[in-house]
């Protein structure tokens, strides 16, 4: 018996004196089965291993979770190593019992319901829950998506794109874009995860500014803030989530103040800041790959890049997030009244690829590609000497944040970052 490609091609019962004797033969099928057995589970497996690895690292497309034979999505298990999340008026979390983690408290939504929600649950649509951010955007949308039922009402849909930011509006204007997009079908609630792909300079009106300087900062407030207005003006409450502890100490400090940069600029806006750093890290408050669930046994919460989530971790991080959409959703059902209809089963959204965004010719170099590409080098290229940081300023405490080489911008601008 021959295997090519997965088929066999069988000998006919006439051959077997070929083969030597009926016994012979059949041994050797019996042999070529379960290698074809080998092979499928092999094949099984390494879709299996796609499937957890587009997870973790945020999927492209909108992806079905498995369901029970009523309909409800699938939710993992209960948190790992921890209390149950109790509701909390203050924010904090509530004490672990010994050995345990903290988990993000179920925090009831305080700020005003939107008119629009009301009207949608009163015409018996469905509650619209949209995902924006990068690449750890799409994890964040993968863990709503499975604690955010269709059969409780919630559409929870899919705008994150990867390697998008608002360092890059040369590349992709987020505001502009996603207004398109919405203008056919707002949404209630918006969950916004970006910075990840940040941690670079930006260049705005002719100048580049080096990461988290106060001209960074100004330039990237202005970029948000108008965002966020963007996003309450089509009639959605916002969230922000917050960004998890990294593995590499140096990109891990960036990551530090590139949250507290955005939980004062939300502070500001009125935009619930939703901390996710808190819920990465082990009893020791360090960075762990794995942590233990609630029997005790590790089970893997990051990556294998130091970066990004696991599924498990996503969810662990966006527990708290996905309680208080919920509280917001009961309030807004409580305001619409007894004689509202009940939840509609949502029906899964269909596929809906975005256009590739192909910047326009350039003549001459382009000072944010410039810059696009100085980061995406020095994401796998190392230099070849340390370069020792220069002493921080009196103002600042801390060192000041790693920003493009000056090497690669243009003559007229290589001299000097603006500061």
């Amino acid at each position: 018996m021959h295997i090519k490609d997965g088929r066999s091609d069988r000998l006919p019962l006439t051959q077997c004196s070929r083969v030597g004797s009926l016994r012979e033969y059949m041994g050797k099928m019996m042999r070529a089965a379960r290698l074809l057995f080998d092979r499928t589970a092999v094949l099984f497996l390494g879709v299996a291993a796609g499937v957890a690895i587009g997870y973790a690292f945020g999927v492209k497309q909108q992806v079905e979770v498995p369901v029970t034979a009523d309909g409800a999505p699938v939710v993992a298990p209960g948190e790992p190593g921890t209390v149950e999340a109790a509701v909390s008026p203050d924010g904090k979390p509530a004490t672990p019992a010994p050995g345990g983690l903290p988990v993000q408290p179920a925090i009831a939504e305080n700020r005003p319901i939107q008119p629009g929600i009301v009207n949608a649950i009163a015409a018996g649509r469905p509650v619209r829950v949209g995902v924006f951010g990068d690449s750890f955007g799409d994890g964040i949308w993968s863990a709503l998506y499975n604690q955010l039922s269709r059969k409780a009402g919630y559409q929870v849909i899919k705008y994150s794109q990867q390697a998008t930011g608002f360092t890059r509006y040369k590349t992709l204007n987020l505001e502009e874009h996603d207004r398109a997009r919405l203008a056919p079908a707002p949404v209630d609630v918006a969950v916004i995860s970006f910075g990840a792909n940040d941690m670079m300079g930006v260049a705005d009106g002719g100048h580049v500014y080096a990461l988290l300087t106060p001209k960074w900062k100004a330039a990237i407030a202005r970029r948000v803030t108008s965002y966020v207005a963007m996003l309450r003006a089509q009639g959605a409450i916002v969230y922000w989530v917050g960004l998890p502890k990294m593995r590499e100490a140096a990109y891990d400090a960036d990551v530090v103040r590139m949250n507290a940069f955005y939980r004062d600029l939300m502070a500001q806006l009125g935009v619930a800041f939703i901390e996710t750093a808190p819920y990465s890290v082990d009893g020791d408050g360090r960075y762990a790959a794995y942590l233990p669930d609630s029997s005790g046994k590790p089970m893997l919460m990051r990556a294998n890049d130091g970066i990004h989530m696991s599924m498990n971790g996503y969810i662990r991080i966006t527990r708290g997030l996905a309680g208080r959409i919920r509280s917001y959703v009961d309030q807004a059902r409580a305001r619409a009244g007894g004689d509202a209809p009940p939840p509609p089963v949502v029906a899964p959204a269909p596929l809906v690829m975005p256009p590739p965004v192909r910047p326009a010719p350039k003549k001459q170099p382009d000072i944010e590609e410039l810059l696009d590409n100085a980061f995406d080098a020095e994401k796998t290229e190392k230099p070849e000497k340390p370069v020792k940081a220069p002493p921080p300023k009196l103002e600042d405490p801390l060192p000041p944040a790693k920003g493009a080489p000056a090497s690669l911008l243009p003559p007229d601008i290589g001299g000097g970052e603006d500061r």
